[in-house]
């Protein structure tokens, strides 16, 4: 059964509530470390802020937080206002649907008990990640394997030129004669070029770095200095007469458009050497029998044999 839908939403909101709501019935996302980490910020102040109430349950910015946890992977792009909207109707109808449970008297029994238990420890995981693990990373830390990274990076060597296509050697060379005579590159790329996507705009095609462009083509354009035309380049398209416009090395990308991809990869990986740690200090035995085959299997494919 789906939610009801709020008036308010658009056709687009109102599908991806449904979905929202349809994905975390059914399954856990698997993105929810994730969303942890870039969940809808609520400092202290402002997480017992009351946004909304249904039969006198308030709904706080803390709640908004833990639902953007959840759903906040499966709302795309959508503009911060909407976002917060939605989370906010998603949140009225989780109560809105535990109420009516309630009323049913659905609360109790195994099947909720064990979806409880699991609940519970997932609680519990969930904040052994947010205190442990990414409060642990820093953006201090983050700036160091930054600037220990860039480093390594070779600056990115890019030319700007523009050609002349044409398909025969004879046209090239005929093209190349009233070059030497001095007439406008640009104009003869406009009157005689063979490549639509250029020469309109005169022959140019942009700054374009090594590996972009056919290796003939590549090797006559780096090899050329700021003004200079070279001789017909044959390629698999016909005879290019090229001339360079300008040639530069671009930076590496800032900081600021990396942050926050480079902390959830910290994130991740300070998540996956703490699951190890622990692992390592637990007793996890396999009781399944189908289960116990494929650990095997998995042991003898990395050479860890065991039984």
């Amino acid at each position: 059964m789906k939610p009801a839908l709020p008036p308010f939403a658009t056709a687009k909101l109102r599908g991806l509530l449904t979905f929202s709501f349809v994905v975390t019935a059914l399954a856990v996302p698997l993105s929810f470390a994730t969303s942890l980490a870039t969940a809808l910020p609520a400092s202290a102040q402002n997480a017992g802020k009351v946004l909304a109430t249904v039969n006198g349950q308030p709904i706080t910015e803390a709640d908004i937080k833990l639902a953007e946890a959840e759903i906040g992977s499966d709302l795309g792009s959508i503009p911060d206002d909407a976002r917060r909207r939605v989370l906010v109707e998603y949140t009225i109808e989780n109560i809105l649907f535990a109420l009516a449970a309630k009323k049913s008297k659905l609360g109790a029994g195994k099947d909720y008990d064990d979806r409880i238990r699991y609940w519970r420890r997932r609680a519990l995981r969930d904040q052994y990640f947010e205190t442990t693990i990414r409060k642990s990373i820093k953006e201090e830390d983050a700036r160091k394997i930054y600037a220990k990274q860039i480093k390594l990076i070779p600056p990115k060597e890019e030319v700007s030129a523009r050609h002349i296509l044409v398909k025969t050697k004879a046209e090239a060379l005929d093209i190349t004669e009233k070059l030497n005579r001095g007439e406008d590159f640009a104009a003869l790329a406009k009157a005689n070029s063979k490549d639509p996507g250029s020469k309109d705009r005169g022959g140019s095609l942009g700054y374009f770095a090594k590996g972009q462009m056919v290796p003939a083509f590549e090797k006559a354009a780096f090899s050329l200095k700021k003004g200079e035309i070279s001789a017909p380049v044959k390629s698999r398209f016909g005879y290019h007469i090229i001339k360079l416009d300008d040639r530069r090395s671009t930076p590496p990308p800032p900081f600021a458009s990396i942050k926050d991809r480079l902390l959830l990869s910290m994130i991740h990986r300070k998540a996956q050497e703490t699951a190890e740690v622990l692992r390592k200090k637990a007793k996890v035995e396999y009781i399944d029998a189908e289960l116990k085959k494929q650990i095997a299997a998995d042991k003898r494919g990395s050479g860890q044999g065991g039984n």
